[in-house]
């Protein structure tokens, strides 16, 4: 049987043949894991033919724009930033669970117009084949635009992306996954300036605190924390925990429950299938009983 490093290797062959068959490539950017590596490699092949874009948004947090841009200057990328109002939709302001596919419109549409317009015949983006097993309503905007995944359909999974990243050096091989604000925030609750600003905060600051991995998740006036296994232990340590509802409550919640239960990617969609017209009601239950 081939090792985990050799199958890595292997598909890292493929989608260097995969590249290497295009003239030019448009890749969504977004400094994060997945997509580094796949601008890494297509930048590799293509050189400047490559060209990697960021879309510039409130629900994304202002230290990953600018983690897009640094990666993208270490690593000598063809890059530019373009800006996105998805703001300005409101079936994306309503936040039903297909808010995901109005985000991903006004990416993919725009990303697609910059393509056409400067004669680029492929979009990629970063999706793993991990992704396609979750709630994922950005495909179809995927699909509607023409923008592929080279990614998910040769079989990488985000192990062996970390893995090649690290091999080659990329600085984001280790970096905890974070989707966009806007996925912190309950279904049904309106997306808004104001509520992915305190969300972003929240996060800001509970990273200063030295937490890697967690989520702040926007249930109303309430916040829930969720904590890496390894780290829920400390935000329970009384001095963290009162330091952590004091700024929290500071910034505008009401209350902050601490879930007692280690944070696990995809758990605002732990509900779907009891879906009432498309929005996700409040899980009473996760995490109600630990209030710090």
């Amino acid at each position: 049987m081939k090792s985990n490093r050799n199958s890595a290797a292997a598909k890292e062959a493929e989608l260097r043949s995969k590249l290497g068959k295009c003239e030019s490539v448009l890749i969504a950017f977004s400094g994060g894991v997945d997509s580094s590596y796949l601008a890494f490699v297509a930048t590799d092949v293509l050189g400047a033919s490559a060209v990697c874009v960021t879309g510039l948004s409130p629900s994304v947090a202002g230290e990953h724009r600018d983690r897009a841009s640094k990666v993208a200057r270490d690593q000598k990328f063809n890059h530019r930033l373009v800006d996105t109002f998805e703001l300005d939709d409101p079936d994306y302001v309503r936040n039903d669970t297909r808010r995901c596919f109005y985000c991903k419109n006004e990416l993919y549409g725009r990303l697609r117009s910059i393509a056409d317009g400067e004669g680029i015949s492929e979009v990629i983006d970063g999706t793993n084949a991990d992704d396609l097993s979750d709630h994922r309503p950005g495909r179809e905007a995927a699909d509607k635009f023409g923008v592929s995944s080279p990614l998910a359909e040769i079989g990488f999974t985000k192990s062996e992306i970390r893995e090649m990243s690290r091999r080659h050096g990329l600085e984001t091989w280790d970096i905890p996954a974070s989707p966009c604000l806007a996925s912190r925030i309950r279904y049904g609750e309106p997306v808004t300036i104001e509520g992915l600003g305190r969300v972003e905060r929240s996060e800001s600051f509970v990273r200063s605190l030295g937490f890697r991995e967690f989520r702040v998740r926007s249930l109303g006036d309430r916040a829930r924390l969720e904590f890496a296994s390894d780290e829920v232990a400390r935000a329970f340590e009384e001095k963290t925990r009162l330091r952590l509802v004091k700024r929290l409550t500071e910034y505008g919640f009401v209350s902050v429950t601490i879930d007692p239960e280690p944070f696990r990617s995809g758990s605002m969609n732990r509900h779907l299938n009891g879906a009432l017209d498309g929005i996700i009601r409040d899980d009473p239950g996760s995490g109600s009983g630990r209030r710090p």
